[in-house]
């Protein structure tokens, strides 16, 4: 099944009236199958079609839309997105500087050995003199806290150096 038959397919199961501009013409489900419809759309439509939805259904899938867009913030695109959110500081120091790289990656290796959920979101950097390492991808501050939480049960050693931080982060959609 080709591109074109496939979507008009899903068009017709879902809506189930197709008009054809050429001749103005609502075919219904009863009286063709989808592809002797896909076919017609091929040759008849010239790549044009209208499709005849009913307005309290519009008007239901804008509001959705509208929905969407308000509680989930910016509108993410397929692969990797960049923007602005919150990330967990486990370690920031500048005292020692032989040891600090190491001891920036170690306490970030120490979090994915108990959080594996976190493996391939430590991020460890310099900023001269200090050394930093940050857990997660946090979209909002009530989920970054949730997880220091977390964290803090899970490591009290170290819980007072915890803190959230605003940080640009990676969201993979």
């Amino acid at each position: 099944m080709t591109r074109i038959q496939l979507i008009a397919a899903l068009i017709f199961a879902l809506v189930g009236t197709i008009v054809f501009p050429s001749e103005a013409q609502s075919v219904s489900k009863e009286k063709e199958n989808p592809e002797k419809i896909t076919g017609r759309i091929e040759i008849e439509s010239g790549g044009n079609i209208t499709i005849d939805i009913p307005d309290n259904l519009l008007n239901q899938l804008t509001e959705e839309e509208k929905i969407t867009h308000r509680n989930s913030g910016p509108v993410l695109k397929h692969g990797i997105n960049k923007l602005q959110g919150y990330r967990i500081q486990i370690f920031s120091d500048g005292h020692n500087q032989h040891s600090l790289e190491a001891r920036a990656k170690a306490r970030g290796n120490a979090v994915i050995a108990k959080f594996p959920k976190y493996r391939g979101q430590v991020y460890s950097f310099s900023s001269s003199p200090n050394w930093y390492t940050r857990i997660g991808n946090f979209r909002t501050q009530e989920q970054a806290n949730a997880a220091m939480a977390e964290l803090k049960r899970a490591f009290p050693q170290f819980a007072s150096e915890m803190r959230v931080v605003k940080s640009s982060i990676v969201v993979i959609k």
